[in-house]
Parts: structure tokens; sequence; C-alpha cells
């Protein structure tokens, strides 16, 4: 690792430590400054010019000492077999960078590729029925045979099963732990996460070497499961707990949510059929209502991919300055809109306006997840 890869990692960790901080003003921070391996050299002045650095923020950053606690971190994770991925990495993967308040950084043991592949969020109660964990391995399951990542948390039941299932389609998966990636919970699951290890998935967690599975910690690592996926899909959930916090999760980061309706005398199922009659979720009857809904082509016995359609009907059109660049940023592939708002560095809801009218001509389509794509 070079000298300067090293100094940002252990800045990253440092700025980790740091309580009150958070990840969004250490994102706002590393966007920043032009070296974020500098960050605590800066003056408190020069903190406080950054968008969301006040007075008692410096202070911490500048007051920062426990650059021993730092080593102790970087040693811990050499013995637990895995690495660290930040902000700052290329393999972190963009569609989490986007959300609000993306990990500053997290571990990681298996194959990062698997990260950054189109994938669905697939979650439930623990607390399953037969036919919950039987609509649970036959979507994750058909969904990863068309070529999907399956992203959920190592959990008992529907998690599990999610899992499994996607192994069993030879497909990538992904667990996002709420404990230390050398504490995995349960415990009962430490071979299945080796085995997604082994068929080039990954287990990552944002919790350093050594965390306990706290209650607190798994609400807040819901964020990545849906940060990291297109969609998530609600196999099986009562009206409160994990998994719906992880919908509401979803939509506020432009996520599309799925479910499947239960009977009503299942208790099991009555947060997702409250999703179906609040609109807030697509209800599903087959893998083909999510797959409608996402940016991906769709797999067919026999036949080859279909050509890239046409992308140059826009240039015939009389569209302002904007709206060119729009389209020209958009010939090189679909993007979120919040990816497109940094590309040209333009506020959102300016770029959802011309999105609009660009649909309304018929040159832009929208997608699940705030993705848009040339017609």
């Amino acid at each position: 690792m070079q000298k300067n890869s090293i100094q940002n990692l252990r800045t990253l960790l440092a700025l980790n430590l740091i309580n009150g901080l958070g990840p969004k003003r250490v994102k706002q921070l590393v966007q920043t400054v032009k070296d974020p391996g500098s960050i605590f050299s800066l003056t408190k002045q020069e903190l406080r010019q950054v968008e969301g650095i006040g007075e008692a923020s410096a202070l911490s950053i500048l007051s920062f000492n426990k650059w021993d606690e730092v080593d102790s971190i970087l040693k811990d994770t050499k013995k637990t077999r895995s690495r660290i991925i930040t902000l700052l990495d290329p393999e972190y993967p963009e569609l989490l960078k986007q959300i609000y308040d993306p990990p500053v950084l997290f571990w990681i043991q298996g194959d990062a590729n698997a990260l950054s592949k189109p994938g669905i969020g697939v979650i439930g109660t623990r607390n399953t029925t037969l036919y919950g964990r039987k609509m649970a391995e036959k979507l994750s399951k058909e969904l990863g045979e068309e070529g999907l990542c399956i992203y959920s948390g190592l959990a008992e039941g529907i998690d599990s099963i999610a899992h499994k299932a996607a192994l069993e389609a030879n497909a990538s998966t992904v667990a996002v732990l709420g404990s230390g990636i050398d504490n995995l919970y349960p415990r009962s699951n430490a071979d299945l996460a080796n085995q997604i290890v082994k068929n080039g998935g990954a287990v990552i967690t944002e919790y350093s070497p050594g965390a306990k599975p706290e209650p607190g910690n798994f609400p807040i690592r819901n964020r990545i499961v849906s940060g990291l996926s297109l969609g998530v899909l609600v196999v099986e959930s009562g009206i409160q707990g994990g998994s719906m916090i992880t919908a509401d999760l979803a939509l506020d980061q432009n996520r599309e949510v799925f479910t499947i309706p239960h009977t009503l005398d299942n208790a099991s199922g009555t947060g997702c059929n409250y999703l179906i009659k609040t609109g807030a979720a697509k209800l599903v009857q087959s893998i083909h209502d999510i797959l409608d809904e996402l940016p991906v082509a769709q797999k067919k016995k026999g036949e080859t991919k279909p050509s890239p359609k046409p992308i140059a009907q826009w240039r015939k059109e009389d569209l302002s300055e904007l709206d060119k660049k729009i389209c020209e940023t958009l010939e090189k592939g679909a993007l979120q809109i919040d990816v497109l708002a940094d590309t040209l560095s333009e506020h959102v809801s300016q770029l959802l306006v011309n999105l609009l009218q660009l649909e309304m001509k018929g040159i832009v389509v929208q997608k699940a997840g705030k993705m848009f794509e040339l017609k």
C-alpha cells in the first residue's frame, strides 16, 4: 500500500472514531478537501469552511488523540484476514456512495466486485412461516438466475434463506453484518458466510473487528443493504421491525420497494400487506413484477441480449444547453439522479424538471431508483 493510501486510511479510521461527527460530515470533508490525508493538519478556520462542520465538529477533529487505537484497529484487521474499503477507494460501490449517509469505510471478506453488481435486497422476519420460507427461496433463486446479486443481512429466517437460494443459483450474494467481521451473528451462520465468500460474494460490515452484535447496530446497517440495492423485496414482515425500517430507508434512498401479499391470519405478513395497502410497495406475484421495474436486461433461454437502442434521436430535437448535456451524459449509460447531478454539477431539483420535459418528448425514460436513460 502506498504512503498516501495508508495516510488516507488512517485519517478516515480516525474520523470514524470521533463521536458525533457522522458519515454525512465525513463524506462532505473528503469531497471538499483536496488532500483528505491532511484533514488533521487543517486549522479550525479551514475546517469551518467545510459545509456541515461547525465549531464543535472542528474542535473534535483538532483535539483527536486516539492514534494508538487507529493503529490497533489496523492490526486487528490483519488478524481477521479482511481488508478495509473507504470512500476514497475506487472499489467503493457508486450506488452506496450516493445515499445520504454512506459508511465512511467498511471491512470486507470476499470479492469487492460483488458490491457493484446490480442486485436486490431480500429481507424479512426471523419468525418465518412455511409460506414465507417457500417464497423467499423461490424468488431469491429465480432473481439470482437472472444475474442479480442478492443483498441481505445474514440473520436467521428470510435473510439466511435468501443467501442460500442465491448460492444454489450460483449467483453472487452479499451479507451485511451488524457486528465486527470476526464476530458473526448468529454464530450458526459461520459456514454460510464462508460459502458466500467462496462463491464470489462478500461479507461486509462498518463495525470494527471485535464489535459485538448490539441491537442498535442492525437498524443502522439496514441502510447499507438498501443502499447497495436497486430495490428491496420484503418477503415476510410484521408491522414493526427491521424489515419495515429497511423499506422506509429504501424509499428515502429512491429505491424501489417490492413485497408479496399474505393471508389475513398471518401476523408475520401484516407489514407486507400494509406496504401494499399504502402504496409504498409494489405487489409481487412473480419475479417479472420486479424485473420490469429494474434497469436490468431479463434473460430468455435461446436468446441473446438485445442490441443497444439507438441513442442519437435527441440530436434531432431543439434542446436547451442543459438538456444536451444531460443527453450527452446519458449516452454513456443509465445514471441515478444523484450521480447525474454530481456529474453535471447541477442541483437535483433542476435536473428533475429538465428530465421530466425530456420524458414528455420521449427522449428519456425513468427507471426504478430514480435511474434515467435515453429511450
